[in-house]
């Protein structure tokens, strides 16, 4: 059998020891469903000089802007810009956001290489603000290069991808931002087990998971890395989430119920992914990452853009030097003990309830609205607190001492659409959960049962909806909502029944049964199953009330 062919870039021992060449020569496939499960299969993973001749193909194929800079401006710049420097000196742009050029086996020549690439890509994309992915991409796309001028070409491409509906990779700080939150809402929702433990080991979960892309461009090992990166060049950003929510999985296997290695699970989880090779071998990473059974393309863009709405609105669109990370209130500093105050819960149990909500939301501190002890046994009054606020929490304490609830997507003004009448609103991310006597949450069936629908259209999405909002001039404004119950092919209404609100009763959930039902006093209710979160009764079945309270959402900064 020859040796692989590295090029002049490679430590050739190190990257004996790291890839085989054992595959094929050649890959005749052009069907891109083919083409994908070839790229699961790992086809050309197993041939050093195919995996560069495909990489070079799907690099090719990908749409780009009408002037993207090219081999030839490489070799027209690299010298003016690199200058006397030795290439060992040279700085690294600042949009890496001080991320290390990970070696991958390559020699001297190649880290300096990388770092000579990634200068000429500062200069020639000025719109790149912040993008610490990239000293990963260009340090593996150096491996199946002919030299630093294609690399630079194939790189230049990637970041300029001009198909919207094929995101590459994040290259303004709002967009990793918002990635960082997705990828945390994410987590809450498909590794709620992990998630768990990260509430409970750290004191800010989203520093936590604001880490999830170095896990990936950085820390994995090459053989790793490099498997991800075949599946990523075919299907795009979503494969990179898939495959942290299966490392995170990883972690919360082999680490629960074991001490902390260090102060910091954040360290502590790139330790792990680091030595991942010794626990998960590569092919068994994305086994698991397209096990999990992840939200559609759009919907996760709907989620993105809704995520990068809410940091617009708080201003945070660049990194600042002087503050942390992302400016989020940390879930034990959101829920101040100093000033937090229920008849219903602890501050830790609110502080349990936080970490369950949506990102962009966990943003915000908790505002009482409604109080029965204060406004009265009154749904009226309830809804008149409520109105104007969305989302809002709704908190239950019956006379027997259980707690339960539910996190309400929908403003309570939308039931005035149904003339008086009982009709359901509000969207997927709804949940309703027990406290006492003991924790559990549900969410929307569709969420551990994709099998019960199929995304519809993107033009039936997007119709304007009889229940939603009055249009406004700003486009965000207009965009369907995440988890917007028509974006699926239902088999019935009742999976999409997740709120109401009449003269006479309050209703979370519906189709054989309720999850929560209110009378108009706030005196009496009843709990059951419901097909809309496929839940057990949250209290007894039919309940007293002590007490019931509204929650809203707080920017810090308006306080």
């Amino acid at each position: 059998m020859d040796p692989p062919g590295y090029n002049c870039f490679v430590d050739r021992d190190r990257m004996d020891a790291a890839v085989q060449d054992l595959g094929p020569k050649e890959l005749s496939c052009t069907e891109p469903q083919e083409l994908k499960q070839l790229a699961r299969q790992g086809y050309w993973a197993r041939s050093y000089a195919l995996r560069g001749k495909v990489y070079q193909r799907l690099i090719r194929d990908i749409p780009c802007r009408t002037v993207t800079p090219d081999a030839s401006v490489y070799s027209d710049i690299v010298g003016k810009i690199v200058g006397k420097h030795s290439s060992s000196s040279l700085p690294l742009p600042e949009f890496v956001d001080n991320t290390q050029v990970p070696s991958y086996c390559l020699n001297a020549r190649g880290e300096d290489a990388v770092r000579k690439i990634l200068l000429c890509i500062a200069n020639q994309f000025p719109d790149v603000s912040f993008c610490p992915a990239l000293p990963a991409v260009v340090a593996l796309l150096l491996h199946y290069s002919t030299d630093e001028a294609q690399c630079f070409e194939n790189a230049c491409r990637i970041l300029a991808c001009n198909d919207p509906s094929r995101k590459l990779v994040d290259q303004s700080f709002l967009a990793f931002e918002s990635s960082c939150m997705t990828f945390g809402d994410l987590v809450n929702k498909y590794c709620q087990a992990a998630h768990k433990l990260m509430v409970a080991v750290s004191e800010d979960v989203l520093q936590v998971y604001a880490d999830w892309q170095r896990w990936l461009f950085g820390e994995l090992p090459l053989g790793h890395f490099a498997r991800v990166f075949d599946v990523f060049l075919v299907e795009g950003y979503k494969v990179l989430y898939r495959v942290a929510l299966a490392i995170l999985k990883f972690f919360h296997k082999v680490r629960a119920g074991q001490p902390l290695e260090s102060d910091s699970v954040k360290q502590d989880i790139r330790t792990f992914v680091r030595d991942i090779a010794k626990t998960v071998s590569p092919e068994k990473l994305l086994e698991k990452a397209f096990a999990i059974r992840l939200f559609s393309r759009k919907e996760i863009q709907l989620l993105q853009m809704a995520n990068e709405k809410a940091l617009k609105q708080k201003g945070i669109t660049v990194k600042q030097k002087s503050v942390s990370l992302s400016k989020r209130q940390f879930v034990h500093l959101a829920v101040h003990a100093e000033n937090f105050h229920s008849e219903i819960v602890s501050v830790k149990e609110m502080r349990d309830i936080w970490s369950w909500v949506p990102e962009r939301f966990a943003l915000c501190q908790p505002l009482l609205l409604f109080s029965s002890l204060q406004h009265g046994y009154s749904l009226t009054r309830f809804y008149f607190q409520c109105e104007g606020h969305e989302p809002t929490l709704l908190l239950i304490k019956t006379t027997q001492k259980e707690v339960c609830g539910a996190y309400l997507s929908t403003d309570w003004s939308e039931r005035n659409k149904f003339g008086g009448k009982v009709g359901f609103f509000g969207t997927g991310e709804c949940f309703v959960f027990r406290l006492q006597p003991e924790v559990q949450r549900y969410e929307w069936v569709v969420i551990k049962h994709p099998e019960l629908t199929k995304p519809v259209s993107s033009e039936a999405a997007a119709a304007p909806s009889p229940l939603g909002r009055p249009i406004s001039s700003d486009p965000a404004d207009r965009l369907s909502p995440f988890l917007s119950a028509r974006h699926f092919n239902l088999p019935s209404k009742t999976e999409s029944m997740f709120m109401a609100g009449g003269n006479d009763c309050l209703i979370v959930g519906g189709g054989g049964g309720q999850a929560l039902y209110i009378d108009g006093d706030l005196n009496r209710g009843r709990t059951g199953h419901c097909d809309t979160f496929n839940n057990q009764p949250l209290c007894s079945e039919n309940f007293l009330i002590a007490a019931v309270e509204a929650w809203g959402f707080q920017d810090p900064d308006t306080q």
